[in-house]
């Protein structure tokens, strides 16, 4: 089994469903002691700041839970040209989320322990 998991999540509040999950699959790896990394790009990247982490999604978690659980235990972190084309700085983000590029990225996902998976 893969001891890290790096999640790439490419959907905003337009596709909550599919934005919950990947919360949820990253939160319940963290809480089964798995090396998460979530990745935030396009219209995700708005969870990152302090008033974006909610989606209304009836019988979810809310996702400023799923999201504190990322942050305890795994890394957020926010994709460089994302963060950029929306004017935000890391400033304008979460305690602990990060900002970085394609090339950290591809890093963790071939690691030799790593599992990738895109939401």
């Amino acid at each position: 089994m893969a001891r890290s998991l790096v999640l790439k999540l490419t959907a905003g509040k337009e596709a909550a469903e599919r934005a919950n999950q990947a919360f949820t699959v990253a939160a319940t790896a963290i809480a089964a002691g798995v090396d998460v990394s979530l990745w935030l790009t396009g219209e995700a990247t708005w969870f990152a700041t302090p008033s974006g982490a909610t989606l209304g999604l009836p019988g979810a978690t809310p996702l400023e839970e799923l999201r504190t659980a990322v942050l305890a235990g795994g890394a957020l972190t926010v994709c460089t040209q994302c963060a950029a084309r929306r004017s935000l700085a890391e400033s304008d983000f979460v305690p602990g989320a990060r900002i970085a590029g394609a090339a950290a990225f591809v890093e963790e996902a071939l690691a030799e322990d790593a599992q990738a998976l895109v939401y």
